[in-house]
């Protein structure tokens, strides 16, 4: 029953994340509408689609006050990361393939190698900025001015590839009103939290409805992260409290084990069903840089405007020597596994079953490792061992 308390709250986190992500990216996508493919992908849908990490970041920080609650937002911003290059491209692409649309799906290498390299860039940023034994405010803003030189050069770009462009093409994209089907009732649309339709109805998608839907589909994800952040704070706990219904076991687990596979899992959702529906859409490239895009955003913004606000208000936070090597382990795995998704990328400009069961495979093996380090497995604290020195001797 302790495990089962924190697996029901996490499922609901899933459902109600994944619902209100669908009414963000339907929001987003209008705001975003006049941006080029891949552009898109990488800045609009991939800051729609993290709003989860962003509060479960805040969360874990204010909730827990201490380390442990910037280890578990570690954890959630680094194993949403690990599941946006691995699982999110290879389910776009076997949604593809499974309902006949393409054998594989071409993307541009240009788009692949920028968000890769870019990608590749900020974490090992990352990996060097987080490194001491206490952390301050100026650190969260180093990684938020990071996405900002990101964000910058990719609107640049844009602005850039829109004056070669033919002015024929402008013209078609000012209003790009999609026509809605016969909305269901408002009480069906209230009892499946489907915001999409209790905001919009039988209407056009307009500046009207998708801001009001933007809004409440965040205060929506915010208010369900803070569920999410206490199931995964009393699963990894040895006791908890359950308010009325008293005390059960935890898994004893350092938190950061629980937030990189189970929390990271849940706030990917809205990032999975955006790269899923842009890619059966044909926009391939939005789908694979929706996922980089977003592991940009989750390590600059989602942890580092937590961290800037949180050493504002309460003074630095001071790292144990186990919290250290444990970051540590996991930003360098972070930036091994990304090298490698980035090379299966950009090895072709196509990607087929072939890859996208190897990014499946590749992630599995991640989630063995995770659950062979928090049993203590000797093979995995080895592996661990070695991550942690590596670390230390390229840092020094």
């Amino acid at each position: 029953m302790g495990i089962i308390i924190p697996l029901i709250l996490i499922a609901i986190s899933c459902v109600v994340i994944w619902r209100a992500g669908d009414g963000f990216m339907t929001a987003s996508e209008y705001i975003g509408r006049n941006l080029s493919e891949g552009v898109r992908g990488a800045s609009i849908n991939a800051i729609a689609s993290s709003m989860p990490e962003v509060f479960t970041s805040l969360f874990f920080l204010f909730v827990l006050m201490d380390a442990d609650g910037f280890a578990g937002g570690i954890g959630t911003t680094a194993g949403s990361a690990i599941f946006n290059s691995m699982v999110i491209p290879a389910v776009s692409v076997i949604a593809v393939i499974g309902i006949g649309l393409a054998r594989r799906i071409k993307v541009s290498k240009k788009v692949m190698l920028r968000d890769g390299i870019s990608l590749i860039i900020t974490e090992a940023i990352f990996l060097v900025l987080i490194s001491g034994s206490v952390l301050d405010w100026y650190h969260g803003l180093v990684l938020m001015g990071v996405y900002v030189i990101y964000i910058t050069y990719m609107f640049m770009s844009m602005r850039s590839n829109q004056k070669n462009a033919e002015p024929e093409e402008e013209e078609e994209e000012e209003e790009e009103e999609e026509e809605r089907g016969e909305a269901p009732s408002f009480f069906i649309s209230l009892v499946s939290f489907n915001l999409e339709d209790l905001f919009i109805r039988n209407n056009k998608v307009t500046g009207k409805n998708a801001w009001p839907l933007l809004i409440f589909s965040t205060i929506s994800i915010a208010a369900v992260c803070y569920l999410l952040v206490i199931a995964c704070e009393w699963m990894g706990s040895e006791v908890y409290e359950v308010p009325y219904l008293g005390s059960y076991n935890g898994l004893g687990i350092p938190l950061m084990f629980v937030a990189l596979v189970l929390a990271s899992a849940a706030s990917s959702f809205p990032d999975t069903i955006i790269s899923i529906k842009d890619a059966q859409r044909g926009q391939y490239d939005d789908a694979i840089s929706n996922a980089l895009g977003s592991n940009i955003f989750d390590v600059c913004f989602a942890l580092g405007f937590p961290l800037f606000i949180f050493c504002i208000l309460h003074g630095p936070i001071h790292m144990e020597p186990s919290d250290i090597a444990i970051s540590s382990e996991i930003r360098f795995l972070l930036l091994l596994l990304t090298i490698l998704a980035v090379i299966i990328f950009t090895s072709s400009q196509y990607i087929g079953k072939t890859k996208a069961f190897l990014l499946l495979g590749i992630y599995f093996l991640f989630i063995a490792y995770i659950i062979g380090r928090s049993a203590n497995n000797p093979v995995a604290n080895s592996i661990a061992d070695f991550l942690v020195s590596t670390v230390k001797l390229i840092i020094g």
